[in-house]
């Protein structure tokens, strides 16, 4: 028979509504369309950023320097390579009228945009104010009630709102702020006052290269040039560094998400095949009886599974790649993403031909099976179930091959798929293995008195029972319920970890020491009962670690090891006579007061532990462009929970406190006291000063963790639609099977009552049985997901999960029965004609 021949009888054959194959229409749906989505929205950010990286930086290379800019020789080192913008960014307050604002002060200069357009709402392309005005965000315009035209304090200078700003070009490389942005001119904060000896703000010096460079290479060179200045560098290849990570970090589990859904949907469509190959036994009987070999079989049902195949991850795609727009439109403002339709072909491309590959691997076992054998065998397949074909297993493992190599070598990650992949088989592996496990020891044990329960515990283990096909649904299915749950209270759980109900209410910045005893007279006339805590604050990076005479360079690293992160850029310095509030010492001993030995530091143990340093190691910092060396003292463990000063680096006193520096302070007023007197008065006694409300930075890092969790439980709900839609199948396929013994048992004189109980009991023991192995399951995937690929802290809410879980079995029971009730309907007389 030609495959033109074998094409005409599959399309007569082939319902019009996919009679028979949905389930492997929606399992191929869910999953394509995951994976279409997933890769043409992580495509289009990972263009626009690629494509505006310049602009988002700012220019084709940034130096960020805290509390000093560059020296001459940094300068000229700079000059040689292009056009030169340089500018300060610290955080300050603004004044207008009665209203005071926390603010992200942007000093430019002149030369500044290096690439794209500041624009301002009255449609002007601006650059750097003139001396006498600023450009204001829209939220500091809000913030403080102004309009173009007004006139602000910032420090002692005064300025007019110039315009509000539309289109700040270089916002993303600007990172987490503390407040809305105010730009000003260049020399703005020496004229204003804010900046002295000591004063906290970072420099950003951007580059515009005159000609092709390598950029790469360029940075490199900096770094081996200026080795002990703290220059931290970034250029337009990474243009926002933490976004990077986090498209990354979303990118990777969202794949996997929708890996995980074709995993399932795999299941889904073995078992759906199997159901509709079932179903045609007289067709394809009647087929051989015509003359029909086992090829053109084999030929006419391919080409029907293909078909649907196609239907189903093309309207996959096509939802897909519709729901890019709306998930770009939800991520505006927090990832550089447009909000048209995106058409990515390699993820459209990828996403097709995982969800062949998929089908192919499940789907080829069951058609298989069906072509080897005689028409009477086939007639009689109700009660004689068909052997299987070991010429399956070289479909299977060409299939599977496929998919592997197609996962490494499209992966960003590709450890990271693969340990995935060989998870999903290990899963199938123990799911198909407890399959067995049940049917042996139902069969072994002894038989109930009561005929339903003898009869509920033969269909475990009787020939042609669908236990093993339930098992894997069942496992699966309740699994992702548990990973769902475990991810979302786990995130939940940081949010209460990491955003603090209670907190202090203000982080005072850059206090100048002669000037602490004012600054405490204000918090007490605002609050007597107040409490605050100052602290010396400075900024430092970490040349180099590790024992004496043998320590790593940090620029020699390739990679950042996981948990060192105080490696990387510059980090928060202090000085201590004493252990800091909320510290406990795991290991070595503290300095004591008046110290005036060895300069000594105290460290994290868990950054200690992620570094592999010991006490006795030695730490080298790079201080306003001095080398300073200290001693690990000590390991400390912090407690991160307290929303105050938390040093990885404590330093004593001899080590530092000479270098220029100013102080920090933490102010919690006690409860129902007002915080705006407070602002006022230490903004106009101290106009050098910057104010942090931390409720607005709680809210926003509460938001922020929200949004992972909102965006987790989207993806992680494909997975656990695909499970859904398995056990659904699973369980209409069993329906399928059990007619016939239904109808046989209905002959005998079992009431409905009788047969209902019988498949309730069955479902119980599998349930129960599966219930722990999904809890096990879904947990580690879970964990992986929460600690590996997000880093967050493992904290998930029991309760909730062992709750969903049992919501999980309750939906089970409720298909099973639900699915159970059309047997119950079925005449027997009918029923046993069209056998």
């Amino acid at each position: 028979m030609s495959w033109a021949t074998a094409w005409r009888i599959a399309r007569r054959d082939l319902n019009a509504r996919f009679r028979g194959l949905r389930l492997l229409l929606v399992c191929l749906f869910l999953g394509t369309g995951a994976l279409a989505a997933i890769g043409s929205l992580t495509a289009a950010i990972e263009r626009e950023i690629e494509a505006n990286g310049r602009e988002y930086l700012g220019g084709d290379l940034q130096v960020e320097l805290w509390q000093r800019g560059l020296n001459e020789e940094e300068r000229a080192a700079l000059d040689e390579l292009g056009d030169v913008s340089a500018g300060i960014r610290m955080q300050a307050m603004a004044r207008y009228g009665d209203q005071a604002a926390p603010i992200e002060l942007k000093a430019v200069d002149a030369a500044y945009p290096l690439y794209g357009e500041l624009t301002l709402e009255d449609g002007r392309s601006v650059g750097s104010p003139r001396q006498d005005e600023a450009w204001l965000s829209p939220g500091a315009a809000d913030r403080l009630g102004v309009t173009p035209g007004d006139r602000i304090t910032i420090g002692s200078a005064t300025l007019a709102v110039g315009g509000i700003v539309a289109n700040e070009p270089d916002r993303l490389s600007e990172g987490f702020q503390l407040g809305p942005t105010i730009i000003v001119a260049e020399d703005l904060p020496v004229r204003a006052g804010l900046i002295a000896p000591g004063s906290m703000y970072q420099t950003k010096t951007r580059v515009r290269f005159s000609d092709n460079r390598d950029i790469r290479e360029t940075r490199n060179a900096l770094e081996e040039q200026f080795p002990a200045q703290g220059f931290d560098i970034d250029t337009a290849e990474r243009a926002a560094p933490g976004t990077d990570r986090f498209v990354d970090r979303m990118g990777e589990f969202l794949t996997l998400v929708g890996l995980a859904a074709l995993v399932i949907a795999g299941i889904g469509i073995g078992g759906g095949v199997t159901s509709y190959l079932d179903a045609r036994r007289q067709g394809i009987a009647t087929l051989k009886i015509l003359g029909a070999s086992s090829g053109d079989i084999a030929r006419i049902y391919a080409l029907q599974i293909v078909a649907a195949s196609l239907v189903g991850s093309l309207a996959g795609i096509a939802v897909g790649v519709a729901l890019v727009p709306l998930l770009a439109t939800a991520l505006q403002g927090l990832l550089p993403v447009s909000s048209g339709l995106v058409l990515d072909p390699g993820a459209i491309l990828l996403a097709l031909a995982y969800g062949m590959l998929v089908a192919l691997v499940f789907a080829a076992p069951p058609l298989l099976r069906a072509r080897h054998f005689p028409a009477m065998a086939l007639m009689r397949a109700r009660v004689a179930p068909l052997a299987r074909d070991p010429q399956a297993l070289i479909l299977v493992g060409g299939g599977l091959a496929a998919i592997v190599a197609l996962a490494l070598l499209t992966a960003e990650n590709p450890l990271l798929s693969g340990g995935f992949l060989a998870g999903a088989a290990g899963v199938l592996a123990l799911l198909a293995l407890l399959g067995l496990g049940i049917r042996k020891l139902a069969g072994a044990l002894p038989r109930p008195q009561s005929p339903v329960a003898r009869n509920a515990l033969a269909n475990l283990h009787r020939p042609g029972s669908s236990t093993g096909a339930l098992v894997t649904a069942l496992g699966f299915g309740l699994a992702a319920f548990v990973l769902l749950a475990a991810v979302q209270s786990a995130i939940d759980g940081n949010i209460a970890k990491r955003v603090p109900d209670r907190a202090p209410d203000y982080f005072v910045l850059d206090i100048p020491r002669d000037q602490v005893t004012e600054f405490e007279t204000l918090v007490r006339q605002a609050d007597p009962d107040a409490d605050w805590r100052t602290v010396p604050a400075l900024r430092g990076s970490v040349l180099a670690f590790g024992p004496e005479g043998d320590m790593t360079r940090t620029l020699d690293l390739e990679e950042i090891p996981d948990g060192a992160w105080a490696l990387r850029g510059e980090r928060g310095l202090t000085y201590s006579d004493t252990l800091p509030e909320g510290n406990e010492l795991t290991e070595g001993d503290w300095w004591g007061p008046f110290y005036e030995g060895e300069p000594l530091v105290s460290v994290d143990e868990e950054f200690a532990d992620a570094a592999g340093l010991e006490v006795g190691d030695m730490l080298t910092f790079g201080v306003l462009g001095v080398e300073r060396t200290a001693r690990i003292a000590n390991l400390r463990r912090i407690d991160w929970e307290s929303l105050g000063f938390n040093y990885v680096f404590v330093l004593s006193p001899n080590a530092i406190q000479d270098a220029p520096h100013n102080l920090a302070a933490t102010v919690e007023l006690t409860r129902g006291t007002p915080t705006g007197p407070l602002l006022q008065s230490l903004v106009a006694a101290l106009p050098s000063t910057s104010v942090i409300e931390v409720g607005g930075v709680l809210e926003q890092a509460r938001t922020i963790l929200e949004q992972v969790g909102l965006a987790t439980l989207a993806a992680a709900s494909v997975a656990v639609l695909a499970g859904l839609a398995v056990l659904l199948g699973a369980i209409a396929a069993a329906r399928a099977a059990r007619t016939y013994d239904t109808v046989v048992l209905r002959v005998l004189g079992a009431d409905r009552r009788q047969v209902l109980v019988m498949q309730l009991i069955e479902y119980v023991v599998l349930a129960g049985a599966l219930a722990l192995v999904a809890l096990g399951i879904g947990s580690v995937a879970a964990w992986l997901v929460v600690t590996q690929l997000f880093e967050f802290d493992w904290l998930p809410d029991w309760g909730v999960i062992l709750a969903v879980l049992g919501l999980g079995i309750a939906i089970v029971l409720a298909f099973a029965l639900g699915a159970s009730l059309p047997l119950l309907r079925a005449k027997p007389a009918q029923a046993l004609r069209a056998l």
